[in-house]
């Protein structure tokens, strides 16, 4: 993959989670504050923990960081995998930030 390539796709990824923010601001209670940061993006939930997801260029990944842990993941087979084998990005961010919510809520188009 290029720089390009993965710029493109990182881009894209942190669009849908912030799009998904909006959409779960309007159908919950959930009260995300989205705050984007040039390759970041900053998940602040009303209990003040957070989630981030920031680009790390050189190595083509994204990192995760919830309150439960860190992630890493590469852009593998149409979709951005843990390489740790924890699955793909969205459904895990997903779960993360049911958990820091203390809702049900779902990333993702």
């Amino acid at each position: 993959m290029t720089d390009i390539e993965f710029l493109d796709l990182a881009e894209r990824l942190l669009q849908t989670v912030e799009e998904s923010c909006d959409r779960i601001d309007e159908d919950t209670d959930a009260d995300i504050d989205a705050q984007r940061s040039g390759g970041m993006v900053t998940l602040t939930f009303p209990n003040r923990t957070q989630i981030v997801l920031n680009q790390q260029k050189p190595l083509h990944e994204l990192w995760l960081a919830t309150k439960s842990g860190g992630y890493h993941f590469k852009y593998q087979d149409g979709a951005w995998q843990d390489t740790k084998g924890a699955g793909e990005l969205l459904v895990l961010l997903s779960r993360e930030a049911s958990a820091q919510a203390g809702m049900p809520l779902r990333f993702g188009a």
